[in-house]
């Protein structure tokens, strides 16, 4: 009975204390919590996808593959010669160092690089010629791993070293979903 009681007095000092908390809370101060918890900065767009709708599923499309253009800056997932699943922005190549044109395959991939002398790395990256040379990958990463913003905003011209620049999700999704020796044309 004794630890009936000391259980029921617990218990009371326990909801007199929730009780005593939710009194001092003033509406305003409810309304102000909320506001705070409610507010989210706004994600970059280069960090998120190229599109609003859900990337494609890959496996219902075998003879799926990617073809790059230079002269638009864009990625294309194609399902046939002319029907587009999914657009990408992206930067290819400065004219100093064009991105290659040509029909090549999926290789290698990885989660993160980083190139001493050109003091520039990226993530998700997936490799299309020279297991490793010209890759399509995130917007670029400096040493310490974050990302680039002023290289991030120039999606959508030439600008990279020849490797295909991408949208942090786009270059996440090609990384995780694209399979090895997928096709990929880029003129």
């Amino acid at each position: 009975m004794h630890k009936a009681k000391v259980f029921i007095a617990g218990l009371l000092a326990v909801l007199g204390l929730t009780v005593g908390i939710t009194a001092i809370t003033t509406p305003t101060q409810m309304a102000t919590a909320s506001a705070k918890t409610t507010k989210t900065a706004k994600t970059p767009s280069w960090k998120q996808s190229s599109e609003k709708k859900a990337y494609p599923n890959l496996k219902k499309h075998e003879k799926a593959f990617i073809k790059v253009s230079i002269a638009k800056q864009r990625v294309y997932i194609m399902a046939s010669k002319k029907k587009v699943l999914y657009t990408m922005i992206c930067s290819t190549g400065k004219k100093s160092s064009p991105t290659p044109t040509g029909t090549f395959h999926i290789q290698n991939r990885g989660t993160h690089f980083y190139n001493a002398s050109s003091k520039e790395g990226a993530n998700y990256w997936t490799s299309f010629k020279y297991w490793g040379t010209y890759l399509f990958h995130s917007v670029p990463v400096n040493a310490h791993g974050k990302y680039v913003v002023s290289e991030a905003k120039k999606l959508g011209k030439r600008a990279s070293h020849g490797c295909v620049r991408l949208r942090v999700a786009d270059a996440h999704w090609i990384y995780s979903h694209v399979p090895y020796n997928m096709k990929v044309v880029i003129h």
